[in-house]
């Protein structure tokens, strides 16, 4: 996963399309999360997601995982609420993770992290939290939310924390892609056209490699392309990435 720091008083995620984790499956997600929940010392966690495009008037952040039990509609009430407008325009402009802290005894220790994080004013929720903003594209942007009465994360936790979300969030949007993938799979061929492609080769290139015409490269490419419900070439190459057949 490529993912670069600026200076810790202006911490800045840059998040580029990693290959997802080929042992990616839908029922590791919950156990990722709890483990990352019981690390950074919350109590409960939840994923947001973007829907809608276009103004920020036509985007809201929904709930996509959580453990939250039988609260999950007032919790996430309170939290889009007090936050979720916030958390909105926060995505639009920086990768800084978002705390807060709770009503009465629910506390977010400092410990280093302030530098590393925005912190927002407290809206009496029955919790503190840390919210991890992640931008992946349309279809894969919003954050990985943490809460508990005490979290008191360091710097460097942060961090790491901060990439297994952006990670995580990377698996989940490959495998609902590879739910509505066409059910036909790439062939060898088209893969191995594809990761040439991805690599830089034109179709001359492709040919010569593997000892075909440019006609059949070009072909097989076309196959991967629809295959891929993709657009184009270059659509159709990030697709097979996200999807685990090339690197």
């Amino acid at each position: 996963m490529n993912i670069q720091l600026s200076a810790p008083a202006a911490l800045e995620v840059e998040i580029r399309l990693a290959r997802p984790s080929k042992t990616a499956r839908a029922s590791d997600f919950v156990a990722r999360l709890q483990m990352m929940q019981t690390v950074i010392g919350a109590e409960n966690f939840a994923v947001l997601r973007v829907a809608g495009h276009g103004l920020p008037s036509a985007r809201k952040l929904m709930l996509s995982l959580h453990n939250w039990g039988r609260d999950v509609g007032a919790n996430t009430r309170a939290l889009l609420d007090a936050y979720g407008a916030t958390m909105l325009a926060h995505l639009e402009a920086s990768m800084l993770p978002l705390i807060w802290e709770g009503a009465g005894n629910n506390q977010f220790a400092e410990s280093g992290a302030e530098p590393f994080t925005t912190r927002l004013p407290a809206q009496l929720l029955p919790w503190s939290g840390i919210a991890f903003p992640i931008r992946l594209g349309v279809h894969g942007n919003g954050y990985v939310v943490f809460m508990g009465a005490f979290i008191s994360p360091s710097s460097d936790l942060i961090v790491d924390i901060h990439m297994k979300s952006c990670q995580m969030l990377i698996d989940m949007l490959a495998c609902e892609e590879k739910k509505l993938a066409p059910s036909e799979a790439l062939s060898e061929r088209e893969i191995a056209c594809l990761q040439m492609a991805g690599d830089g080769c034109i179709s001359e290139a492709i040919a010569e490699k593997m000892g075909l015409s440019v006609h059949t490269v070009n072909a097989y490419l076309g196959t991967a392309t629809t295959k891929l419900d993709a657009v184009n070439r270059i659509q159709a190459i990030a697709k097979a990435i996200r999807l685990g057949y090339i690197t």
